[in-house]
């Protein structure tokens, strides 16, 4: 089983200017090599590929046509999908090393502009200013419009120690922002923590990596070292976009008992029908040593608070989604992304320095729920500040993005971005503009709070929002009201 895992990946939502994350096949598969071939279609793509050699106004490289209808092909399926080019696939697989050179930025696509879906933390985009939200709509002096995001994200990326130039569209503001930034190696710090008083610790996965399990694991024993009576934890996931599937089978396995289901995928071909297990083999980098081994027994116990909201995608989906079925820690904050596929990519020969990231399945938790362009619903709903979730509520989800795969379970269950009249959105824009950017863990962190007064059990500020909930059978279903005191039942559909 352990060797099945090498052939699947998950990939953060969008793409990131920089970090990403794969696992990779050796090469493609010769799979229905017999299958009938729609020879009339192929006959038309050969005369359209003709037609364009002999009378298109300048002469075009029969490569780069080729290249160019293989890359449309594929992005044609759905928003994951994508033909990587020599390039682009090296730099995926030094995503998931956590290290990159780029200016540190998850993005996608929104009217034909790039969309800052967030930066990642102490990136040079980070220290710049960039926010989640901004529109991108020149690089240097190449308008945005009109390129891919694949397009885009190659002339972000560069060698170290150059610059770009970026013009920004921001919402609060009236003019351009046009911003400088200066491309660098990012060592992504996939794990960050700390004892945020005596009993209570934070533990922050901003991306699954490689790396993530072993971080992970020597950051909890040093948070034990320092607290050995620990009384309650936060795992912070929120805006954590994804990354590798070992990840996240580690990261919930820390906290599970040994041998549970994290998750199981499912697809057309056999090799996508797997179940993963809290299992050495399915997380350890090194299949001759566990970094889980070495953690204490308590922390199989200790009380914990999952943060997650609308930034929270696909791996990290994962693990709220196990240690909510598993009724092992309370899920507080907003509602994750949905981003509930899987991709694997797929070296093509015969160079193999090019691949396909393909979606090849949908992944399910451990009660077989499908959380695809649905996310995870909080057993408690709090709000990013103590009056509201901020600009939260308007960030693109998996169900906003175009060709997205459907939630085969409940096609009735997806959620999209919540949309405002033009003054009610002027109105929550004008009160952002007054907020200083959060950081998380810190002591202005009002979800933080939330989620230790639950630890102690004090009383919980929660959301006035409700998520659209929905039970087994499709039907709308009245949400457990929650006065903050007690997680209602966890694992189960409300």
């Amino acid at each position: 089983m352990g060797s099945k895992l090498k052939n699947i990946s998950l990939i953060g939502l969008g793409m990131v200017a920089g970090a990403t994350a794969m696992i990779q096949f050796d090469a493609i598969a010769q799979k229905n090599a017999t299958a009938s071939l729609p020879l009339e279609e192929l006959r038309q793509m050969a005369d359209v590929f003709g037609l364009i050699k002999s009378d298109y106004v300048e002469p075009v490289d029969d490569k780069k046509l080729l290249t160019e209808a293989i890359s449309g092909m594929v992005a044609s399926l759905d928003p994951h999908s994508a033909y990587l080019d020599k390039k682009a696939y090296k730099e995926l697989r030094e995503g998931t090393m956590g290290k990159f050179v780029g200016l540190g930025i998850e993005v996608g696509m929104e009217d034909g502009y790039v969309k800052v879906i967030s930066p990642i933390e102490d990136s040079p985009a980070f220290r710049a200013g960039i926010k989640s939200g901004d529109l991108i709509t020149r690089l240097d002096s190449t308008p945005v419009k009109g390129l891919t995001l694949d397009e885009a994200v190659k002339k972000m990326r560069g060698e170290p120690n150059t610059k770009i130039t970026l013009t920004i569209a921001r919402k609060e503001e009236d003019k351009p922002i046009i911003l400088t930034i200066t491309r660098q190696e990012i060592r992504v710090q996939s794990v960050k923590s700390k004892v945020i008083e005596p009993g209570y610790a934070w533990l922050r996965v901003t991306q699954f990596q490689e790396p993530t399990v072993d971080d992970m694991a020597k950051k909890l024993a040093a948070i034990y070292a320092q607290e050995p009576n620990l009384k309650g934890i936060v795992l912070d996931l929120r805006n954590d976009p994804g990354g590798v599937l070992p990840g996240a089978i580690g990261v919930s396995a820390a906290f599970l008992p040994k041998d549970s289901v994290v998750v199981s995928t499912n697809g057309q071909i056999p090799s996508s029908k797997q179940t993963f297990y809290a299992k050495r083999e399915f997380y350890a980098s090194n299949p001759l040593n566990d970094p889980l081994s070495r953690l204490p027994d308590a922390i199989k116990k200790v009380p914990m608070v999952v943060l997650i909201n609308s930034g929270s995608a696909s791996a990290s989906e994962i693990v709220a989604g196990a240690l909510q079925d598993y009724k092992r820690a309370t899920i507080m904050g907003t509602q994750s992304f949905g981003k509930g596929s899987v991709q694997s990519v797929i070296a093509l020969p015969p160079e193999k320095n090019t691949a396909v990231k393909l979606t090849t399945a949908r992944y399910f938790t451990p009660n077989g729920r499908s959380i695809q362009a649905r996310g995870i619903v909080p057993d408690i709903m709090v709000d990013e500040y103590p009056d509201g979730d901020g600009l939260n509520g308007l960030r693109l989800r998996e169900a906003d993005l175009s060709k997205h795969l459907t939630n085969e379970t409940d096609k009735s269950a997806e959620v999209k971005a919540q949309t405002l009249d033009e003054q009610a959105e002027e109105r929550l824009i004008a009160a952002e503009k007054k907020r200083k950017p959060l950081d998380f863990g810190s002591k202005d962190d009002f979800q933080l709070a939330q989620a230790l007064n639950h630890l102690k059990g004090l009383p919980v500020k929660v959301s006035n929002a409700k998520p659209e909930v929905r039970n087994e059978e499709g039907k709308q279903a009245s949400p457990a009201k929650d006065d903050g005191k007690a997680a209602p039942e966890k694992g189960e559909t409300k």
